[in-house]
């Protein structure tokens, strides 16, 4: 009965070649034609428990794959790419509005400290697991490639300054980096720009290592970088020129977005500019429960017009949006194979269930930002009118 009703179920999935091998060996192929072989093959060692799997696909198969219950074969994104394709085969609309509902209450639910710990359960794995695989600037966000051909290190270099031209930096004035990471904008901000910079991060790892590094570029002085929250800084009651976010919003949590854009006003000067560097979705909609329960707790991926509406509550202006969503997948590709590169000495580290874990999360990126409509969103916005910026964009690609 487990393998009639799993067969059904594989028979409705409609798009790429692909096969399944049961518990008992025997394998079947679905969607072949005679010049299409089976591009990825699920190989499902014991039997699955289907009134659980269907009441959360996406926990209950991932834990399948990080337990060894289900192993794959080919190229793990032509199956992401399949999933979520075939969304609705394996989400029923009960499914969707339970899970939603179970969402809104666990965001609701969450305290300030909790917030924190979630942070710090993602970023304080060690800098040491973080320096395998990423690049040398340790930039955990979205790279900008001018070209597809260059490397991610490039890449990555790309992105700060283009993020920091969209500021329009000036000698002398203060910067504020809101999730900071291991502290190379606000490094980059003060030694090409002159700027006073401070960082701030919940991350107790990303807060030393980037204490070494402002001591080795001699920035003591000129750069700071501090373990606190945004609020907590906003009670201080300094103002800063510019203010800086990229890749924290989505740790902020649905029910605190207005407390966030209430205190980047507080913060910011009269005229001052901002930018904010977010993953968005299409439209509002609960995190992926898989996500959510071992990579960012109580994360929430904000939709576009979510985000817009937000800032005409608070008197920003919107100036300028751009999509880096391409650039993204681009970036999350990267990581993969750099991840894939080093799955000996993380496992050695945490696990052969670590390793599975994290390679479902990169690949699942890679393959979400290509396919699904996750999107990610540079956006440029002012306190008040401001009539003294560029009236086009040529300033951005200048040499």
């Amino acid at each position: 009965m487990d393998k009639n009703l799993l067969r059904a179920l594989f028979r409705c999935i409609k798009g790429v070649p692909f096969a399944v091998t049961y518990w008992d060996d025997h394998t079947e192929a679905f969607n072949v034609t005679e010049d299409k072989e089976p591009v990825v093959r699920v190989i499902i060692k014991e039997k699955i428990y289907l009134p659980e799997m269907f009441c959360e696909p996406e926990v209950k198969f991932g834990e399948a794959y990080m337990d060894q219950k289900i192993d794959i074969e080919g190229d793990l994104r032509e199956l992401f790419r399949l999933l979520i394709q075939n969304e609705d085969v394996f989400k029923r609309d009960v499914h969707k509005q339970g899970l939603l509902q179970r969402f809104m209450k666990s965001q609701k639910e969450k305290t300030v400290q909790e917030q924190t710990e979630n942070v710090q359960y993602h970023y304080d794995l060690g800098n040491d697991f973080f320096k395998l695989w990423l690049d040398s600037t340790m930039s955990y966000s979205c790279a900008y490639f001018k070209s597809p051909e260059i490397s991610l290190e490039e890449a990555q270099r790309q992105k700060i300054d283009h993020t920091l031209r969209k500021l329009q930096l000036k000698a002398g004035e203060t910067l504020l980096d809101i999730g900071s990471g291991w502290g190379w904008l606000i490094i980059k901000a003060a030694r090409d720009y002159g700027v006073k910079a401070l960082g701030i991060t919940l991350s107790k790892e990303q807060e030393e290592e980037t204490k070494k590094r402002i001591k080795r570029e001699g920035l003591e002085g000129q750069v700071e970088v501090r373990l606190a929250d945004y609020r907590d800084l906003c009670v201080e009651k300094n103002t800063y020129d510019k203010i800086v976010s990229v890749g924290m919003f989505e740790h902020v949590g649905k029910q605190y977005i207005p407390a966030y854009f209430s205190c980047l006003g507080k913060m910011l000067k009269p005229q001052g500019l901002s930018l904010l560097h977010t993953i968005t979705h299409p439209t509002e909609s609960p995190s992926n429960p898989w996500m959510e329960k071992y990579i960012f707790p109580w994360g929430y991926v904000p939709s576009l017009r979510e985000v817009i509406w937000a800032l005409s509550e608070f008197s920003f202006h919107l100036i300028d949006v751009e999509s880096l969503r391409l650039h993204y997948a681009m970036t999350t590709d990267h990581w993969a194979k750099n991840f894939e590169k080093v799955t000996d000495q993380v496992r050695e580290r945490y696990g052969e269930r670590f390793v599975r874990m994290w390679r479902l999360y990169l690949v699942g990126c890679t393959t979400s930002f290509r396919c699904s409509g996750l999107d990610i969103h540079q956006l440029l916005f002012s306190k008040g009118l401001c009539n003294d910026l560029p009236l086009t964009r040529d300033y951005l690609y200048a040499d």
